[in-house]
């Protein structure tokens, strides 16, 4: 099925489809909202604190890696469980650190850098595979010539 496809058709199919899935991580990313209630309530809380569970609160710095200062020298409690942390103000003014998950912007730096190993191992494929559609039609032509010189 796919040898009977022209190359317009083919190409036009596969760019339609890089643009879906484009389309869809753009939706993906920019239309849905963080879910507070998705995230586990057994985080590790630094001055054992739960202020946060109680009332709302805002969070001041991003759940980030802990430094290999903060893990060593075990200076931040919340950083020797899961090695990340965030700092919270609670709305009756109390500084909470707890522990959270991983950092988002580091999910999507490991997405982007295997994003583009990918994209970078099809370009190799894509030249191999020309090329040797290349040497294979040379080889065809020299053999049919050959047949059609021995046949003369």
């Amino acid at each position: 099925m796919i040898e009977s496809c022209p190359k317009k058709r083919m190409v036009l199919g596969i760019t339609i489809l890089g643009i879906l899935t484009l389309l869809v991580l753009f939706i993906e990313s920019h239309w849905t909202e963080p879910n507070k209630l998705s995230r586990k309530s057994n985080f590790i809380v630094e001055q054992n604190s739960t202020c946060w569970e109680l009332g709302n609160y805002e969070v001041l710095k991003e759940c980030e890696p802990c430094s290999e200062f903060e893990i060593r020298s075990r200076n931040i409690g919340v950083c020797i469980h899961t090695k990340y942390k965030e700092v919270l103000k609670c709305s009756n003014g109390e500084i909470v650190i707890r522990s959270c998950d991983r950092a988002a912007y580091i999910d999507e730096q490991q997405f982007w850098r295997f994003e583009g190993f990918m994209f970078a191992i099809s370009l190799i494929s894509t030249v191999c595979v020309v090329s040797r559609r290349k040497v294979l039609t040379k080889r065809i032509l020299q053999r049919v010539q050959r047949q059609i010189a021995n046949c003369v």
